[in-house]
């Protein structure tokens, strides 16, 4: 075969998968726009099915259907699996994505638990159909305020780190207050049901399962109370700020090699794998 040959094949072999992988990998043509939804409408319709099936009446009557649902969804994602790791331009990197791991987990527990011998493993089982449920997780693909949020909060992380040490040395700070305050009765044996008693408290739960009962720890649990409030916006403050940070730089670019999105709009290469981005 002449050279010219060979490198027409692989032109029309690149052409193909460039095609295929705007549709595939992206939502700007009408075309990516339509396999989009009807991934969705499949994650949505095999998310239902797995949350019927754990219904013991609706197990009982409809489980042929329930199965058979089942492995049609199993096949179908399978399939769009395979496709994906075909048209990218990096298969390998994909396959270790964030994206490729939740694809291969949504399809891998419906053959393990086929695999899987009855008996005593039928707890695997039930435990394996359930994670299927983490189909809903791919949904974060096809939603760009989920990649705004995830920016925000790894912006925010060492805020939150900081303010996370200081609210558990308040909890085992009231915790012990608690306990030395209401002397072991009424629930208050210990310092640990001390910061149970803390975390619940300052969280604005409030189970009600331990209460003090003497002035002193009924001024300290209402002071408590009230820094719950004031505690409770500040996690909310520190991610609003980034939030809005992310939200100014939106793209709607998706990487053909990792499925990565929301890039800058002027990118030319995919900001985690390096691969150069289709538009």
């Amino acid at each position: 075969m002449a050279r010219g040959e060979i490198n027409q094949i692989r032109e029309r072999d690149t052409s193909w998968r460039q095609g295929a992988s705007r549709i595939v990998f992206g939502y700007a043509t009408s075309a990516g726009r339509a396999f989009d939804i009807a991934v969705i409408a499949l994650i949505v319709l095999s998310v239902t099915a797995v949350m019927l099936n754990s219904v013991p009446s609706i197990h009982a009557r409809a489980r042929t259907v329930l199965e058979a649902s089942e492995w049609a969804f199993t096949i179908l994602f399978s399939i769009e699996y395979l496709l994906r790791l075909v048209v990218s331009a990096r298969p390998l990197v994909y396959a270790r994505s964030f994206y490729g791991l939740i694809d291969l987990v949504g399809v891998l527990p419906t053959y393990i638990a086929l695999a899987v011998p009855a008996g005593h493993y039928l707890a695997l089982i039930r435990l394996l159909r359930v994670l299927r449920i983490f189909r809903i997780l791919r949904l974060t693909r096809y939603v760009g305020e989920a990649t705004a949020l995830r920016r925000a909060l790894l912006a925010s992380r060492r805020k939150i780190l900081v303010f996370s040490f200081t609210l558990v040395t308040l909890v085992i700070l009231f915790g012990a207050l608690m306990y030395l305050i209401e002397g072991g009765r009424d629930g208050f044996d210990s310092i640990p049901r001390g910061v149970y008693w803390a975390i619940v408290t300052l969280s604005t739960v409030g189970y009600g399962d331990i209460t003090p009962h003497t002035a002193a720890g009924q001024t300290l649990a209402a002071l408590v109370m009230l820094l719950g409030y004031s505690i409770i916006a500040v996690p909310a403050g520190i991610v609003g700020v980034e939030i809005m940070r992310a939200s100014h730089t939106p793209s709607n670019l998706s990487c053909p090699g990792c499925g990565a999105d929301q890039h800058e709009s002027d990118a030319h290469f995919c900001r985690l794998c390096g691969t150069e981005l289709t538009r």
